[in-house]
């Protein structure tokens, strides 16, 4: 089958953040909070309206995870009660059923009323610190059955996020970067699902890009934003992986070293970032490896050190 191209529109992450939080039942806005690109653009440029983002969903994460699934159910039906129409794809058109195995079941991947350029994707955190792959829970609706899924080091995203006046929470960038650090200890062969920009993209450098992303906008934010992560990462894994966080401290550059030692996955995290965070400042290729080589220097070296005491 040929990939489609994943188009991703220019969007103005505080707007839609709004749209998102207006939709939510007031009474399950504490258990969501907004992670991935949005969060990110949301977090440092919101306030300029010149300042946009190109993505195509907005990933919610609900937490803690007891409360997931009444809050996912109840989101969910809020959701299409307001007109918000189910995003079909080749491989899911429909809802599922009860028939559907878990596996097998769609997210909730929902459309705002009258708007195809984005879409909110409802997933969750892992169960325990120990569950690292990924999972589904089915959510039953009265539209069908969805499935809620977690995955890797998502708990990482919920580690004190950042209240805004929505009512809503975005998850900390410096967390984002981290987790998808953790994910992706080496370049791994999967691609995106889809096409970016008209080019298929191994999805380990698409996150590994984002990674670079942020880092960029911190520094552009705060000239020693990196020195700062050092302990607020430990921190944050000691909280999360109590029992296993010296080891993911020590691994937690590994695919990043990777992606700067080869010219092509960083072409790759490049274009990704031109057609992602920093579509209003698209970067080069020797642009994103000093951005990586300060990371290091920075932040990850002496979170490493941190872990060997």
């Amino acid at each position: 089958m040929n990939k489609t191209d994943d188009v991703m529109k220019l969007v103005s992450p505080g707007a839609v953040l709004a749209q998102i939080a207006t939709a939510i039942p007031p009474d399950c806005r504490e258990n969501l909070i907004i992670i991935g690109s949005l969060a990110v653009g949301y977090h440092f440029f919101d306030y300029d309206n010149d300042l946009m983002v190109r993505t195509k969903d907005a990933d919610c994460l609900l937490s803690p995870r007891v409360e997931a699934i009444p809050a996912g159910v109840a989101i969910t039906e809020r959701l299409f009660q307001e007109n918000w129409q189910y995003r079909p794809s080749d491989e899911w058109p429909a809802p599922g059923n009860a028939a559907t195995e878990d596996k097998d079941l769609p997210a909730v991947r929902l459309n705002p009323p009258g708007n195809t350029d984005w879409f909110i994707e409802l997933i969750t955190v892992p169960e325990s610190p120990a569950d690292r792959g990924q999972r589904w829970i089915r959510l039953k609706t009265s539209a069908g059955h969805f499935g809620l899924c977690s995955f890797g080091f998502l708990s990482l995203a919920n580690y004190e996020p950042i209240p805004t006046p929505l009512g809503i929470y975005v998850a900390q960038p410096k967390m984002m970067a981290l987790a998808n650090l953790l994910e992706h200890p080496e370049i791994r062969p999967e691609t995106m699902s889809g096409l970016i920009a008209g080019r298929e993209i191994k999805r380990s450098n698409k996150d590994l890009g984002r990674v670079l992303a942020i880092a960029r906008l911190s520094i552009a934010q705060d000239e020693d934003a990196l020195s700062k992560w050092p302990a607020q990462w430990q921190e944050a894994l000691q909280s999360r992986f109590p029992n296993d966080w010296r080891n993911l401290a020590r691994q937690a550059g590994a695919g990043l070293r990777k992606l700067l030692d080869s010219a092509n996955d960083l072409e790759e995290a490049r274009h990704t970032c031109e057609f992602g965070l920093l579509a209003s400042q698209p970067p080069t290729a020797d642009e994103l490896r000093i951005v990586g080589q300060r990371l290091l220097l920075d932040a990850i070296e002496p979170l490493e050190e941190r872990a060997k005491r």
